[in-house]
């Protein structure tokens, strides 16, 4: 398989695992809600979380070819921030989906107090990835303006959207309730759906970039060439 399609497949396979992992979990328990209905729910739901665990397992090979794939066709030091950002996201997942799967394995032995305290652990995993976030887009956009721009303006827009609501969303740290709350809507939905545009938009622009027939990786005394789209 070329690279330029191997690029476009796992930046699609990478988005929608994440679409279909966020829908798989459900509402689960709001920050408002007892350890009794936290406890509760994984016992009634504890289907959905492993579920949501599997879709991880599968998103994580997707998107460490896509950012292996997304790094041969960005400039130095540009393309090393990107991927500490982006290997960050995996660690980060990872660990919030051992807590997710950990939860439901004997959901029905769980004391309340316990699958609270665990569960707002996990719900962290949403303002604590701003941060990732930040460090992946930051250098990308960069890339896009500028006279000697090597991505195209419109995708720098996009990113740049998408940087300044993830600067935003760090305020999640503080919040308590509602769409501000650690692991609410505005972390699940807003935030990770305009960073998924952002990695969709990335990695299909990178695929067309690529010369047919090409390795996708420059020889290292090669200088990068500009994108256009």
């Amino acid at each position: 398989m070329r690279s330029a399609t191997l690029l476009y497949t796992t930046t699609v396979a990478a988005v929608v695992l994440i679409f279909v992992g966020t829908t798989a979990l459900g509402e689960p328990p709001g920050p408002s809600a007892s350890g009794q209905e936290v406890a509760d729910w994984f016992v009634a739901h504890g289907g959905q979380a492993r579920m949501y665990a599997w879709l991880m397992v599968l998103f994580v090979p997707a998107f460490a070819t896509f950012i292996a794939l997304v790094r041969a066709r960005l400039p130095r030091p540009h393309r090393d921030v990107f991927v500490i950002g982006a290997v960050a996201l995996i660690a980060e997942t990872t660990v919030s989906t051992w807590i997710w799967a950990g939860l439901s394995w004997h959901a029905e032995q769980l004391e309340p107090a316990t699958a609270r305290t665990l569960l707002d652990v996990a719900s962290f995993w949403g303002p604590v990835l701003n941060s990732v976030t930040i460090t992946m887009l930051a250098p990308v956009v960069v890339l896009s303006w500028g006279r000697r721009a090597v991505l195209p303006r419109w995708l720098g827009v996009v990113g740049a959207v998408a940087l300044a609501e993830q600067t935003i969303e760090t305020v999640t740290i503080f919040g308590q309730t509602g769409f501000i709350a650690p692991g609410g809507h505005m972390n699940v939905y807003l935030g990770a759906g305009l960073v998924s545009i952002w990695l969709l938009c990335l990695g299909i622009t990178l695929a067309r970039s690529s010369p047919a027939g090409q390795p996708s990786t420059p020889p290292a005394t090669a200088e990068p060439q500009a994108v256009t789209s």
